[in-house]
């Protein structure tokens, strides 16, 4: 229900904006002209147009990877990640069994995410949501499970942040990788606020030996991590960077189709069982797709975001670094609606201000800190069918608003004016 009222809300506001630009303020701005309307309703074709696009490129990446985790499925290798991963999992997702196989579909899309394989991660986060969803009483309705699985999702924590550090070199950088160690931080905090808001919410006890002991745990693994990145140059984290997440993925690739090769399995005709699925899924998430991406550009395209900038720097009173920061603003603004949007900003951002300027290193951190919320929304629960978000949107909208509170102090202590 909130995801409709948040869909209405953005069409309404952008309508109601499109006849102020065209009918009472024309001409006296770039903000305002008499064809703001016709632009408007060009760019909601287009929208369309686009998504339709992006769920055709989603279709190879699903057919791939569900072809893939078909053959690991089948070659039990799924099946023995749930068990070791069972003693923790089964205490954050209560509601699934211990050792049931979507366990392992989980953690494999929670390793892609950290090592920012985005082409990986949405394949398998699907599958990962299609396993839930078979556990879940209430189809039309998100599970517990289901909206921890989410928000932990959107919340977007990144060990390797690769396709900021490769956009900051080619925008002409003197060191690209500054701002890793600043991502990784704000994106561990984002997940640890995403993951205690949802747990709160289902009284999840969070005292509980093993997920203290994995709490604590992570927190010294981002120590460690920060401390062994902290001692590179920063030429070095770049190229650490890059050929970890590769090497791992091609990996993966490799340890599936060998164990199917091992259990005797036909792998191929395996892989095209699961590869059909893919095709099935992708059809199935267009008309949200659509449905959603379009209000996001006319909400854009009305001039919202321009007027909230605006606001912004017109209540900074000629502060330098708060004029930085709003500068940096429409990055974390647009993140939850649009990755490519956001990235689009980033980029203006270190092209306009200097990719190493206070404002284009902000803008690279809010853009490595979370995921896409509204996106991940309406693809993962649009692919199974779920109505009803609960609680997920506004859970995950507070790990948005904790990751930009934590960017802008984090990055106002690494880069002091």
């Amino acid at each position: 229900m909130l995801l409709g009222y948040i869909w209405i809300a953005f069409f309404t506001i952008a309508f109601i904006l499109g006849l102020v630009r065209t009918f009472l303020l024309p001409d006296t701005s770039s903000l305002y002209n008499v064809n703001a309307i016709p632009e408007m309703v060009l760019a909601l074709f287009n929208s369309s147009k686009g998504a339709f696009d992006l769920a055709l490129g989603l279709t190879g990446m699903l057919t791939l990877w569900l072809g893939l985790l078909k053959i690991a499925e089948k070659a039990g290798l799924i099946e023995k990640l749930s068990t070791i991963i069972a003693p923790f999992f089964s205490k954050l997702f209560p509601e699934v069994p211990k050792g049931h196989p979507v366990l392992g579909s989980i953690l494999m899309n929670f390793s892609a995410n950290m090592l920012g394989l985005d082409n990986a991660a949405t394949p398998l986060g699907l599958k990962a949501m299609e396993g839930l969803q078979e556990l879940n009483p209430n189809k039309d309705t998100a599970s517990n499970a289901q909206i921890m699985f989410l928000v932990l999702n959107t919340s977007g924590l990144t060990i390797i942040p690769i396709n900021i550090l490769m956009f900051r070199a080619q925008l002409g950088s003197a060191s690209p990788s500054d701002v890793f160690i600043p991502i990784l931080i704000t994106t561990f905090v984002a997940t640890l606020v995403g993951m205690l808001a949802v747990g709160i919410k289902q009284k999840i006890n969070f005292l509980d030996r093993t997920l203290l002991l994995f709490l604590i745990g992570s927190t010294l693994f981002i120590a460690l991590l920060i401390s062994f990145f902290l001692q590179l140059a920063p030429p070095m984290i770049k190229l650490y960077s890059e050929l970890s997440g590769n090497i791992i993925l091609f990996s993966i690739i490799i340890l599936f189709l060998w164990m199917g090769l091992l259990k005797k399995l036909s792998v191929f005709e395996v892989f095209v069982e699961g590869a059909k699925e893919g095709f099935q899924v992708a059809i199935r998430i267009i008309p949200y797709l659509v449905g959603l991406l379009s209000a996001i550009t006319l909400f854009k395209a009305s001039g919202a975001f321009d007027l909230i900038i605006l606001g912004i720097k017109n209540l900074s009173n000629e502060d330098s670094r708060i004029v930085e920061i709003a500068q940096a603003l429409p990055t974390a603004l647009m993140k939850p609606l649009s990755g490519s949007g956001a990235r689009a900003m980033m980029i203006d951002s270190m092209k306009q201000y200097g990719p190493d300027s206070f404002t284009g290193r902000l803008s690279c951190i809010f853009q490595g800190a979370v995921d896409t919320t509204f996106y991940i929304v309406a693809v993962y629960f649009g692919s199974v069918g779920v109505k009803n978000s609960r609680y997920a949107i506004s859970c995950g909208l507070l790990a948005d608003f904790a990751s930009v509170i934590a960017a802008i102090i984090i990055a106002s202590l690494f880069f002091p004016a």
